[in-house]
């Protein structure tokens, strides 16, 4: 078995524990949890994708994220993936969730702020290139660049759509 997470329902409830390859393959729903990262200025890190990452490889996009694991809350989760994407640790805010009806199928996804006043050291086999970019800087980007979908779909919902 591959990357084991909770399979939930409608209501995110959890039905069981499933392999996320399965939950995928499968059309069922599971735990993804995000983050926006933004530096001390307020700007915000944008990266591309490693070419031979499973899942949008060579995309760019402007959360930080991935699975939540069997038992993690979606804070836990977005902290986690920070750490290992990233190598930080910062506090992150729950800003909001949704049923993400995803190019890979559908998630509940647990969208988080949080402010990186430290150096990032991002992951080679996840994170081919990352930048800080200001409001206008990720507008050109988005723009100019193909980013990851299911981030788009987030963009739209940001509650403050600072980013937009």
């Amino acid at each position: 078995m591959g990357e084991l997470v909770e399979r939930v329902d409608e209501r995110d409830r959890v039905l069981g524990v499933v392999d996320r390859g399965k939950a995928i393959e499968n059309g069922w729903l599971h735990r993804v949890s995000t983050t926006v990262c933004r530096d001390p200025e307020g700007r915000v890190l944008v990266h591309r994708r490693a070419e031979h990452v499973s899942r949008f490889p060579g995309r760019y996009n402007w959360l930080i994220g991935g699975a939540a694991e069997v038992g993690e809350t979606y804070e836990e989760a977005a902290a986690r993936e920070l750490t290992e994407e990233l190598g930080v640790r910062a506090p992150v805010r729950f800003v909001f969730k949704f049923l993400c009806r995803g190019e890979l199928g559908p998630y509940w996804l647990g969208v988080h702020e949080a402010v990186v006043g430290e150096a990032v050291a991002p992951d080679p086999s996840e994170i081919a290139w990352h930048g800080w970019v200001t409001e206008a800087g990720l507008r050109e980007a988005l723009r100019r660049w193909t980013f990851v979908p299911d981030g788009l779909d987030v963009l739209r919902r940001y509650p403050a759509r600072r980013a937009a």
